[in-house]
């Protein structure tokens, strides 16, 4: 079995990641054997592959037939260069005229959403990775109700997994089942009714889109923010997030994602909902929408950091709650650092995931001795939201982490905003996280116990099984 293996794991996989899988199967042969076969492929079914294929195909006609330019930007050639990446990856062009708003209060942007639906007059599309009927989220639910009860179609989707690892799933299905919203698992695992994948593939996508006008998106799931856990409650441990509220052509560029993946899992078909309307533009940023996961053939959001990171000039800020680069991501930012770059990274002080968190740590060293300024989050909050900025050029928000799960794993969805009125709306925000962080510095993390890098070191093994 290790001879054969020893010829298979290693196709069409990183170095480090084969590596890690042929040290599992060596040391513990049936185990890792078993646990290879469970979580070895990461690939979406044929069918789904298909179906994205056949989307982006329909996109990339439909803007093609276009009778002008779907962007006219005169901004550097770097971005210019950056969306033409994400145009032939992603299929989904750089539009102009939208309107941006950011919302990093937790339950203002679950608000505004509710809001949103309330005015609602034809459909509402909705996604999230993780859901819950609880005391937040229960006015926006309503809405939703509400809306179907009144004729507007309300399509809704919510990852199984993710939902039904926590508390309220049964309360949430209950709900759902009463009323008249449309609803779906993505990538159900229900083996009894022939549903059956990798475990660990989960759609981490955030969306709403309201009649085609408005979008919401960004890293927050649609549940209180203690993630209706008792023991988060009793320290006061709260997500952090930002949300995006967007008008203009990009909201119909995100609900071509949505569209992908309602067909995934209806097999109904939203053609008419492919297209970008002609409608007046609401305002003056530049904006494209980057679908990235294991139904493209390429890891659309890590081709687009590294791409950002290494042309960057003056400045980076990053902040990701899930910080696990591979190699390229990792020497990109160390050497924007090296190469004279301001490079500043926000983090939890104490993360959610005990292997994931001690992962992360064990590329502070390289980070902090290569220049990167390490914010620390102040504990017992956990710094969910997911973004960068890239200069006065660019800022990127979205679902995706900074890890090889958000690169490899997991289907997401990111948003690159494009001139200096967006970058300052996000070093607002970023700047707000500075005043309740605190920096660490490299002389005191080299200092730390010597039990907490082995544990780092161990943990960062995990990391590579894919």
């Amino acid at each position: 079995m290790r001879i054969v293996l020893l010829g298979i794991i290693p196709g069409n996989r990183r170095p480090t990641t084969a590596m890690a899988w042929l040290l599992a199967v060596f040391l513990i042969p049936s185990v890792g054997f078993v646990l290879f076969l469970l979580f070895g492929n990461f690939k979406l079914s044929k069918r789904r592959r298909e179906q994205q294929e056949e989307v982006n195909r329909r996109v990339r006609a439909v803007t093609s037939d276009l009778s002008d330019p779907v962007s006219v930007y005169s901004g550097p050639e770097w971005v210019k260069s950056a969306g033409e990446l994400n145009h032939r990856l992603g299929s989904l062009p750089m539009v102009d005229g939208n309107k941006v708003e950011l919302i990093p209060g937790y339950e203002e942007s679950i608000k505004a959403m509710a809001e949103a639906v309330r005015g609602a007059n034809r459909y509402v599309n909705a996604e999230f990775y993780i859901m819950s009927s609880d005391s937040v989220t229960d006015e926006l639910l309503t809405e939703l109700e509400k809306a179907a009860e009144r004729g507007v179609t309300v399509r809704l989707l919510f990852d199984h997994i993710g939902t039904l690892r926590v508390k309220g799933y049964r309360r949430l299905i209950r709900r759902l089942k009463a009323g008249k919203i449309q609803w779906r698992r993505m990538l159900p695992l229900l083996p009894i009714h022939g549903q059956w994948r990798r475990p660990d593939l989960r759609n981490h996508r955030k969306i709403m889109v309201i009649d085609g006008m408005v979008a919401f998106t960004g890293s927050q799931n649609l549940i209180e923010p203690s993630y209706n856990n008792p023991k988060h409650r009793k320290v006061g441990r709260k997500w952090v997030e930002l949300m995006s509220r967007l008008e203009g052509p990009i909201v119909a560029t995100l609900n071509v994602v949505f569209a992908t993946d309602w067909l995934s899992e209806t097999d109904e078909s939203l053609e008419d909902q492919l297209r970008l309307p002609s409608q007046p533009s609401p305002g003056k940023v530049t904006a494209q929408v980057v679908p990235s996961g294991p139904g493209f053939a390429t890891e659309n959001n890590l081709r687009l950091f590294n791409t950002l990171i290494y042309s960057a000039q003056h400045r980076i800020s990053i902040c990701s709650p899930y910080f696990v680069p591979d190699d390229s991501l990792l020497y990109a930012i160390t050497t924007a650092a090296q190469r004279g770059v301001d490079v500043e990274l926000f983090v939890s002080e104490k993360g959610d995931q005990f292997l994931v968190h001690h992962a992360q740590r064990s590329y502070y060293e390289a980070l902090l001795g290569a220049g990167v300024r390490i914010y620390l989050y102040r504990a017992p909050y956990v710094l969910h939201a997911k973004h960068f900025t890239i200069d006065d050029e660019v800022a990127v928000l979205g679902s995706s982490n900074m890890d090889m799960r958000s690169f490899s794993l997991n289907m997401e969805v990111s948003v690159m905003l494009l001139g200096a009125e967006t970058v300052n709306l996000m070093r607002a925000v970023e700047s707000t996280y500075r005043e309740v962080s605190r920096e660490l510095m490299l002389e005191d993390w080299v200092d730390r116990p010597p039990l907490a890098k082995y544990v780092d070191n161990v943990a960062r093994l995990t990391a590579t099984l894919q």
